[in-house]
């Protein structure tokens, strides 16, 4: 059976895909999804912040919103984020695709397995290296490796925030890969993420221009936006039809969430 793939598009790009708007009733919620056409190829579309935006990254339905996916039968997702950066070699405007994420947030749902069923995931390359290798291959302008740390939001970091995360090697900052990615991994989807620096997080100086405000943040998504739209489509086409995740959680503990009845 050919691989099904999804998108997730984060801030800027919540129209990425025209087509069909349908609303699914999950276990934790409804999700909006949109059935279209991607870089011929058909695929499932979350705007992960909804339409015009007015989501906040700590109310995300993750869950729903990856139950949704894994209910249309996508096996791979391709996600934007945009991104602060604390690396002078990946500046405002540049591309990272991630290999590793710090978790800073709380208070978020972050498993499906957390009632009769319990499992346990393994988490130590997060995204898919498959789709990771198709994705550095396909756009070899783009950083290769980068980890990202997911801060709560929906505030910025602080300066000295800014500094631990350096210290500790940490490239970019990010509102919502976590629990995303995991969550996805959790129903056998893997994942791969274009990663758009728009910032340098909290700043590197005093009165820095590139320090992260919403506005600097917007602008420089829409300045980009060709370009990115671009690298997904090319990143897309590069997926093999018969892409298979790696078996991470039993087929049995995902068919028995899968069937999990919805809310009404």
């Amino acid at each position: 059976m050919a691989s099904i793939v999804g998108l997730i598009g984060g801030t800027g790009l919540g129209d990425l895909v025209d087509g069909d708007i349908r609303h699914v009733a999950t276990p934790y919620g409804s999700a909006e999804i949109i059935v279209g056409e991607f870089a011929g190829r058909s695929v499932v579309f979350v705007a992960r912040h909804g339409a015009g935006h007015t989501v906040a990254p700590h109310r995300i339905d993750a869950r729903s919103n990856l139950w949704a996916l894994a209910s249309m039968g996508v096996r791979a997702v391709v996600s934007t984020a945009a991104v602060g950066s604390l690396r002078s070699e990946l500046p405002p405007e540049s591309l990272a695709i991630p290999d590793q994420l710090v978790d800073r947030t709380h208070g978020r749902p972050d498993t499906f397995y957390d009632e009769e069923t319990v499992r346990h995931l393994p988490f130590a390359e997060p995204f898919c290296p498959v789709l990771r290798g198709l994705a550095t291959d396909a756009l070899p302008d783009a950083a290769p490796r980068a980890t990202v740390a997911v801060i709560q939001g929906p505030r910025f970091s602080t300066a000295a925030e800014s500094r631990l995360f350096r210290d500790s090697g940490v490239d970019l900052v990010n509102m919502t890969l976590c629990p995303e990615v995991a969550l996805a991994a959790e129903l056998g989807i893997g994942t791969v993420t274009l990663a758009i620096v728009t910032d340098t997080d909290s700043g590197n100086f005093a009165d820095d221009p590139d320090a992260a405000t919403a506005e600097l943040v917007f602008r420089r998504l829409a300045t980009v936006r060709g370009r990115v739209v671009e690298a997904v489509g090319r990143i897309v086409e590069a997926i093999p039809e018969a892409y298979a995740p790696r078996p991470l959680i039993d087929d049995e503990a995902i068919a028995l969430i899968l069937a999990r009845p919805a809310l009404r």
